[in-house]
């Protein structure tokens, strides 16, 4: 079985490259916690076999949290909301992460989506 994890960014808020690496990053490490309770075999494996991540753009909030909505039930995810430190208003959804977990389970949420 293939493992890996995706990150999903909200393209529409146009962040800088900078912001959206440090939102992703935040994202990434809270589901990867996540997935270190509830499935520590799956974070193993994905771990062994080079900690597969892609990232996959979305163009609005609603989008986003739609997205969020159906991983949540089935594998471990995180929503990331803006602290408005920066470039963004506080609280916006900026991304969402999903996994490690089955890639043809992340497939099945994420396949119409396009790389960032």
């Amino acid at each position: 079985m293939e493992f890996k994890q995706a990150i999903i960014v909200r393209h529409d808020l146009g962040m800088g490259r900078g912001k959206a690496a440090a939102q992703s990053s935040h994202a990434s490490l809270e589901a990867y916690e996540k997935a270190l309770k509830k499935e520590p075999e799956w974070v193993k494996a994905w771990k062994e076999s080079g900690q597969t991540k892609v990232v996959l753009k979305v163009n609005s909030e609603k989008e986003l949290l739609e997205i969020f909505e159906r991983a949540r039930k089935i594998l471990p995810s995180a929503l990331i909301h803006d602290a408005g430190r920066t470039q963004i208003e506080a609280g916006s959804a900026t991304c969402v992460a999903i996994g490690p977990g089955p890639s043809s389970e992340i497939d099945k949420i994420t396949k119409e989506l396009k790389l960032l």
